[in-house]
């Protein structure tokens, strides 16, 4: 049997983070979900109905003490951290000169210091515990551009947690850590209630489908899947990899 692994997920409440969730939990693993509304980190609780294998640590993963709180909680009820997964992030396309220096703010806070703070809080205790496996969600547009969805900010974030998995990676290969990113083009995610209607989702995002070569958009399961498969052992010689998962957009241009 395998032996019970604890995961830590920041913005674990909805979307790629929750089906990671779900995945370890129906395998018999706990997990420490994060996330910024308490009533949002409730509800996936009680979908997952495992209460004394799930946790939850409301709050901003820009602030330092959110990572630390995440980590006490997991030393507390779990023994400590296995697995970080780096998931919490925003998406809003706009033009470069419609951001404001709040705006890019947010995507700096959320996706660059999220991401920061969260490994730096569980590193040390990966240590002690004799290695570990950080798996960061990057994205296709930290590499590419797209017209359609203009997104200099969110490219810019993403584009630091490409360089700080690769960093981690390297500094902490010697500790047994291993540190990889996922990269996924289009996931119909609840990102996208953020900034559509229902109507406007329903009517843009089957638009992207084509724009994969595989002809659809990404799922959550997608995109969990291989976070899965970068913490295990069976990616036990992976580490500093920016894997992309996009329906074959970067393999090249029609």
């Amino acid at each position: 049997m395998t032996t019970p692994q604890t995961i830590a997920i920041t913005g674990g409440g909805s979307g790629i983070g929750f089906d990671v969730a779900r995945r370890y939990v129906e395998d018999g693993h706990r997990v420490v979900l994060n996330g910024r509304r308490r009533e949002v980190l409730e509800q996936a609780a009680a979908t997952l109905n495992a209460a004394d294998r799930v946790a939850l640590v409301a709050g901003d993963i820009a602030d330092p003490d959110t990572s630390q709180r995440i980590l006490s909680t997991a030393t507390e009820r779990f023994g400590g951290v296995d697995v970080l997964v780096n998931n919490a992030g925003i998406f809003r396309p706009q033009p470069f000169l419609k951001h404001s220096a709040d705006d890019l703010a947010r995507y700096l806070d959320i996706i660059v210091k999220g991401t920061f703070f969260a490994s730096q809080a569980v590193v040390p205790s990966m240590q002690a515990r004799g290695g570990g496996a950080i798996v960061n969600v990057g994205s296709m547009w930290a590499t590419q551009a797209v017209n359609a969805t203009p997104s200099s900010a969110y490219s810019a974030a993403k584009a630091a947690v490409h360089a700080l998995t690769r960093n981690l990676a390297l500094e902490f290969a010697k500790d047994g850590i291993r540190v990889n990113a996922v990269a996924p083009a289009v996931v119909e995610t609840p990102v996208y209630d953020t900034f559509l209607t229902p109507e406007q989702r329903a009517d843009v995002l089957p638009g992207f489908d084509a724009f994969h070569p595989l002809g659809r958009n990404g799922q959550p399961g997608d995109v969990a899947a291989l976070i899965r498969f970068l913490a295990s052992q069976d990616a036990g010689w992976m580490t500093g990899a920016i894997v992309p998962i996009d329906g074959g957009v970067t393999a090249g241009r029609p």
